[in-house]
Formats: structure tokens, C-alpha cells, sequence
């Protein structure tokens, strides 16, 4: 049997090459796990891509009822205004 201080520099070598294939094993786990996180923020950020369309979509139709709402109150103001005149020049002549 060897002696005690002959066996403690093969178990340190042994010990080193442990770690190092454990430090490997969680370096790949670690990248798989960030890939796949990396993965998810990509279709978070699709989805989200597609929810901000569809609302600036909506905003332009909601602005466009707005806008063609008010020219067609105009409008309906100018020929209300054109009627009264009309009265007002019709009761003048009677």
C-alpha cells in the first residue's frame, strides 16, 4: 500500500479534473438554459410586435371616425346655417 503522501497528489489531480467536468457540464446547461429563455423573450417580443399593430391600427381607424365625424358635423352645421338663412330671407320678404 503506498503511503499516505504518495496518493495525495493523484486524489488532488482527480479532484481538479472533477471540477473542471463539472464546471463544463454547468457552462453547457447554462447556455442551453439561456437559449431557451432567449427563445421565449423572442416570441414575447413577436407577440408583443403584434399586439402594438393591431393597437396603432385601431388608434388611426378611432382617429379616423373622429376626423370624418367632425367634417360631417361641419357640413351638417353649414347647411343648417344656409336653411336659416333661407328662412330668415323668406320671413324678410313676407
Amino acid at each position: 500500500m503506498p503511503e499516505p503522501t504518495d496518493m495525495i497528489v493523484p486524489m488532488l489531480r482527480e479532484m481538479r479534473e472533477e471540477t473542471r467536468r463539472g464546471f463544463t457540464e454547468m457552462r453547457e446547461e447554462m447556455g442551453r438554459r439561456f437559449d431557451q429563455t432567449d427563445a421565449r423573450i423572442d416570441a414575447i417580443d413577436a407577440r408583443l410586435s403584434t399586439v402594438e399593430k393591431i393597437v396603432r391600427a385601431q388608434r388611426a381607424a378611432f382617429e379616423g371616425e373622429s376626423v370624418l365625424g367632425r367634417y360631417a358635423a361641419k357640413e351638417v352645421e353649414e347647411r343648417l346655417a344656409a336653411l336659416e338663412r333661407k328662412v330668415e330671407a323668406l320671413e324678410a320678404k313676407s
